[in-house]
């Protein structure tokens, strides 16, 4: 599983011409179910994401985590995150899970977040979707759960 986590300042996903989630501060991430994946992944990165010390305490530095700065978390299906470009110039997207596989597993993701206190705003699965965001810092990371 692949995320990319993006603390913002405010975020929505809109379906034709609908939002159909939003938040204020928090973090956007962008989520991707490789082959293979199972709940034990979901279940990883929901923890380690919810638990990143990147939210600025009163000095300024980066000490304060999701939970503790009371931010929201919108979640975005992305299997593009598990495209293979090192052949050719067109991306392989073998490597990712099953559309039924990777949905269950993303709503696990969402889930397991919610589960933490956290509010969890989601796109829409499948669906061609327009991602707003403002990014906070900059503050872009990379996380995997293997």
């Amino acid at each position: 599983m692949r995320a990319v986590v993006q603390r913002v300042s405010e975020s929505s996903v809109t379906v034709e011409g609908r939002v159909v989630g939003a938040i204020g501060p928090g973090l956007l991430v962008l989520l991707g179910v490789a082959l293979g994946d199972t709940e034990q992944d979901a279940d990883y990165l929901a923890d380690k994401i919810v638990q990143l010390r990147i939210f600025e305490d009163d000095a300024g530095k980066l000490n304060l985590s999701l939970l503790e700065s009371g931010g929201a978390l919108l979640v975005v299906s992305q299997f593009t995150l598990l495209g293979d470009c090192r052949k050719g110039r067109r991306p392989s997207f073998a490597g990712a899970a099953p559309p039924a596989t990777a949905e269950a597993l993303y709503e696990r993701f969402a889930a397991r977040v919610r589960a933490k206190g956290v509010s969890v705003a989601t796109g829409q699965f499948r669906a061609m979707m327009k991602v707003g965001l403002v990014n906070d810092g900059p503050v872009t990371l990379i996380l995997e759960s293997r």
